[in-house]
């Protein structure tokens, strides 16, 4: 699955076939467990999305909920999609370099982290890093960053 139609998360987990949905169930539980207060868990992009509520955030640049992570099963891997690292170069660093210390292969694209199998998944590094970022912190960069 590369992208879905799936209106609720649970609708999205239900589709997947059993062994995948096992792993995405996993990972969304681990994101549920360390995200920041302030966030919702939606479906958006035909993935699982953790947002900003435009309510808090409205003023985004594609008028779009400002995605904190995500989480999506691929073709042939899955995918996490952490924004609220990428937002902060030193965060980002110290998330590469806990990543790389495990000896599992760091698979990374733009602004993702593929995996293949849940012990792939250094899961303990990627809590730390989702907990790393306050949603205010989050915001604050993305301002920054778009006021360069």
């Amino acid at each position: 699955m590369v992208s879905s139609n799936a209106k609720t998360v649970d609708e999205y987990i239900a589709e997947l076939p059993e062994p995948r949905a096992d792993v995405v169930s996993a990972v969304r539980e681990l994101l549920l467990a360390n995200l920041p207060p302030g966030l919702e868990e939606t479906m958006n992009w035909g993935m699982i999305s953790y947002e900003v509520p435009f309510s808090v955030f409205p003023n985004t640049y594609n008028k779009q909920p400002m995605m904190f992570a995500a989480l999506a099963a691929q073709k042939h891997h899955y995918s996490i999609y952490l924004s609220s690292i990428y937002a902060i170069e030193e965060i980002r660093a110290k998330f590469e370099a806990d990543y790389l210390a495990t000896g599992k292969r760091y698979d990374v694209g733009k602004g993702c982290i593929r995996f293949r199998k849940l012990e792939d998944l250094p899961m303990d590094v990627v809590a730390k890093a989702v907990a790393s970022v306050s949603m205010e912190e989050f915001l604050d960069a993305y301002t920054a960053l778009r006021n360069r």
